[in-house]
């Protein structure tokens, strides 16, 4: 992991909307949703309790097949604060909300966690973890909130105007890609994991900062712009401006609307892991209530049909899709084997000063 040395090379597996959960690992009602974990749960009386769900958005989808039943389930009524991770964990820390679960990525949930806004949580309550791939059990530590959904940095490309397959993150190195090529900013999600790369491709086991930005600097010539959103990347690609990039497989269908020959790639050394968390705020009036949500999350039930909608890739390993189904998703032990997780609280102690080096060396 990228404590010290950045990462963890592949991560072995046992067992980047909203989407997943689920309760009890036994348990169903006749119709088939999940169980309640509590008989008090499970038996809902008088007015309903407010929870208030601080995240990206709230889409039909997941609000008539996920919030609607447990709402129904335990007699709850969801609340949503949107936004995105900055100004909603930028309220939180003010007080300025009375949000119950923050949904953040992994990236900012490390940040409210440093500024103690979340509140441990308890894992023998989420009956439903033990079906989730490691990675994903507790992402930030065990006293904190699993990830619902996992996505991964690889390569996208255009087979038409890059004759040679792409196959290795290596390969953004190649001549043929000399002013054909698009990398993310340091001030993305994925701009460290650049950095790492970097370091791997520069020889490293371990981390090593100074190598990582001399190999990015090699590659500095052939960028012809460092993207700072998605959409920036899929106009690009779309008018033919960049060939090739450093890309998060959850938005692929966007660059194929545009150009339906572009190809998505893991590399050989493995993609990197995105994941976003959903964690109970300290001082939440509902706590027991906010873990239920969670545990709902996490379901087989509920992140199968989530996952099956295309919103977001499962991290419950009992998930089963067909090959037409997983298109675009990550999704499977043999991809989710092979990710890479950078250690988030050694990436957010470090961001500035790599920030600062990067404007220095290569954004010039």
């Amino acid at each position: 992991m990228m404590k010290k040395k950045m990462i963890s090379s592949a991560i072995s597996v046992t067992c980047v909307a909203l989407a997943l959960a689920g309760c009890g690992t036994d348990g169903k009602s006749s119709s088939g949703t999940p169980a309640a974990s509590t008989p008090e749960a499970s038996k809902p009386s008088g007015e309903p309790t407010k929870l208030v769900i601080s995240t990206w958005a709230n889409d039909d989808f997941t609000n008539k097949e996920v919030i609607v039943p447990f709402e129904k389930k335990f007699n709850a009524k969801v609340v949503f604060e949107i936004g995105n991770n900055a100004e909603r964990l930028n309220k939180v820390q003010q007080g300025s909300s009375a949000v119950d679960v923050l949904f953040l990525s992994d990236y900012f949930t490390q940040q409210a966690i440093d500024a103690g806004v979340i509140d441990k949580i308890d894992a023998a309550k989420l009956t439903n973890l033990n079906q989730l791939y490691d990675i994903a059990k507790a992402p930030l530590g065990a006293d904190y909130g699993p990830a619902y959904t996992v996505n991964q940095l690889g390569i996208a490309y255009n087979p038409k105007l890059v004759k040679t397959e792409i196959k290795s993150w290596k390969d953004l190195w190649s001549p043929e890609l000399a002013k054909k090529l698009t990398l993310p900013g340091i001030t993305t999600t994925s701009g460290p994991m650049m950095i790492d790369a970097a370091s791997l491709i520069a020889g490293n086991s371990t981390f090593n900062e100074d190598q990582a930005f001399a190999k990015l600097k090699e590659l500095n010539p052939s960028v012809v712009k460092y993207y700072g959103k998605t959409a920036d990347f899929v106009t690009m690609f779309a008018q033919g401006e960049v060939a090739a990039g450093p890309f998060m497989d959850s938005y692929f269908k966007d660059l194929q609307a545009g150009v339906p020959d572009a190809k998505f790639v893991t590399p050989q050394e493995g993609g990197y892991a995105v994941m976003n968390t959903i964690n109970v705020v300290k001082g939440s009036k509902n706590k027991q209530l906010a873990e239920e949500l969670i545990n709902w999350y996490l379901s087989k039930e509920v992140q199968e049909k989530v996952a099956k909608a295309k919103i977001t890739s499962p991290t419950n390993k009992e998930v089963k899709l067909t090959d037409e189904e997983a298109k675009g998703l990550t999704y499977g032990a043999d991809v989710i084997n092979k990710l890479r997780k950078l250690d988030v609280k050694f990436v957010n102690d470090n961001l500035k000063k790599w920030t600062d080096r990067w404007n220095r060396e290569l954004a010039q």
